[in-house]
């Protein structure tokens, strides 16, 4: 096994990129844009297609991937580093200067020809990789509007006056894409159902379970490919209370697998973020989610334990591990509801502009909720009074409900990408322990006490429900 404390190896993958002008290679014209049908560059001169380029270097078999492998566009932002760049045009001789924190071209003042920066800085305004935009602007307004114009009942007024997709903007967000080859190993136990039956009788009857106990054990070579993570910080933030960042994140994954070579011409046409958080920053962000990963891999041999599996040891052994910055395609509208903090909360509808996947949060006229909310509970109190029913009580949460359950479709606030089923896998050399330890008999629980193969680390929905609770108030 590689020693991941070695130093890395690093895969330059800007070589051959040189700054300045990038030119058709038929016609030699420098206006060049993304064909978002083909995903191939194209001359808005002559119209001529050419094939995007991709790195070399990067390990592609993640099964033989041994030690640290970083890719140079995930190199430490350097806090001294110039975003500031002079570039002479090699057209007319002019200077021109970019600043990369804005943007990576610039038009020559004089002869109109683009100037692009191609070369990595070190300042995460340059990715090893870009995923083009497959997704038009035409296409990505009508996935919102139809998102929004199913919440519009409940919406707040003032935001169904003001909603218009025409200020939605593309923009290519910083990510750090990882690939894993590693070692899992699991013990503890699991229960499989053998019957259930009642006892009692009349109002007192009660379903009752007898199952046969395991000791159970996984052990298995798991490739992760193109595990991907935020790496703007402020992304990272999935519970700042005046951003519905989760929104944006609940939009992965991507089709990582299709990214070319950093290419300037790709973001012509749309924004970018600079990444802002260097790989020892994201690592405990990674190491979690790969655990995830590892935990959920091993629920395809667990089929047979319906009542579920408590995991009392769990290892993950990373064998090589492989880094590279990426800028992936986002359509993205946005709206700032005033509240009585004064920031406000700042609504985000997105759009993944390879998969259409789309997600938002809708401000809610929380007065008009509460009072068809309360509507609901009056009536269902009165159809308490007047049906018999053994559990007419049941009619009382109707209203409650009802609120909770539009609430969250509006705000979303629970949505994420499900990284742990979401990424890519492969198992190899499985193998499989399983021994019968004895049969439970009267067991008052459908499920295993304490069963924890389908948990996931981090902030559960009910942690998320708390950190909106204060949003809730239809007082503030």
């Amino acid at each position: 096994m590689s020693d991941l404390n070695d130093e890395p190896r690093i895969v330059q993958t800007d070589l051959g990129a040189k700054d300045g002008q990038n030119k058709c290679p038929k016609c030699g014209a420098t206006d060049i844009s993304v064909n978002t049908k083909t995903g191939m560059l194209r001359c808005n001169y002559c119209r001529h297609e050419f094939q995007p380029e991709y790195i070399q270097g990067m390990e592609t078999d993640i099964h033989n991937l041994q030690g640290e492998v970083m890719a140079s566009g995930t190199q430490d932002i350097s806090e001294a580093s110039n975003n500031m760049m002079t570039f002479k045009c090699s057209s007319c001789g002019a200077e021109v200067v970019i600043d990369t924190s804005e943007s990576t071209q610039a038009r020559c003042h004089w002869c109109r020809n683009t100037l692009s920066v191609n070369q990595q800085i070190p300042n995460g305004a340059v990715p090893d990789v870009v995923l083009p935009f497959k997704l038009s602007k035409k296409d990505a307004k009508a996935k919102i509007e139809d998102f929004v114009g199913r919440r519009k009942f409940f919406a707040h007024p003032k935001f169904t006056e003001e909603f218009t997709t025409e200020n939605i903007m593309g923009v290519y967000f910083p990510y750090m894409v990882v690939d894993i080859n590693s070692h899992a190993s699991f013990s503890g136990r699991g229960e499989h159902e053998v019957r259930h039956y009642l006892r009692g009788s009349g109002d007192h009857q009660r379903t009752y379970y007898d199952a046969d106990l395991y000791d159970v054990e996984r052990d298995f070579d798991l490739s992760i490919k193109g595990l991907t993570v935020e790496s703007s910080s402020d992304k990272l933030n999935k519970h700042d209370n005046h951003k519905t960042n989760n929104i944006i994140n609940a939009i992965m994954p991507f089709d990582v697998e299709n990214s070319v070579k950093w290419d300037s011409n790709y973001l012509k046409g749309y924004s970018s973020e600079k990444r802002d958080t260097n790989v020892e920053e994201l690592r405990s962000y990674v190491d979690t989610q790969a655990k995830d990963i590892a935990r959920f891999s091993a629920n395809k041999s667990l089929k047979e334990y319906d009542r579920g599996v408590r995991w009392s040891s769990e290892s993950l052994d990373v064998k090589g591990r492989q880094w590279k910055t990426a800028y992936l395609p986002v359509w993205l509208y946005s709206y700032r509801e005033a509240k009585g903090d004064g920031e406000g909360l700042l609504h985000y509808v997105a759009v993944n502009a390879r998969t259409q996947e789309t997600m938002g949060s809708v401000p809610i006229h929380m007065p008009k909720l509460i009072g068809v909310s309360a509507a609901i509970e009056v009536l269902c109190f009165l159809a308490m009074l007047f049906i018999e029913f053994d559990y007419n009580f049941l009619f009382l949460l109707i209203g409650l409900i009802f609120f909770c359950v539009n609430y969250f479709r509006y705000r979303n606030t629970g949505e994420r990408h499900h990284h742990e089923t979401e990424t890519p896998t492969e198992i190899f050399n499985l193998r499989k322990s399983d021994r019968l330890v004895k049969r439970l008999t009267g067991l008052s629980n459908s499920k295993m006490e304490g069963a924890n193969n389908t948990n996931v680390s981090g902030t559960t929905f009910s942690e998320n429900i708390m950190r909106n609770i204060d949003d809730i108030n239809p007082f503030k």
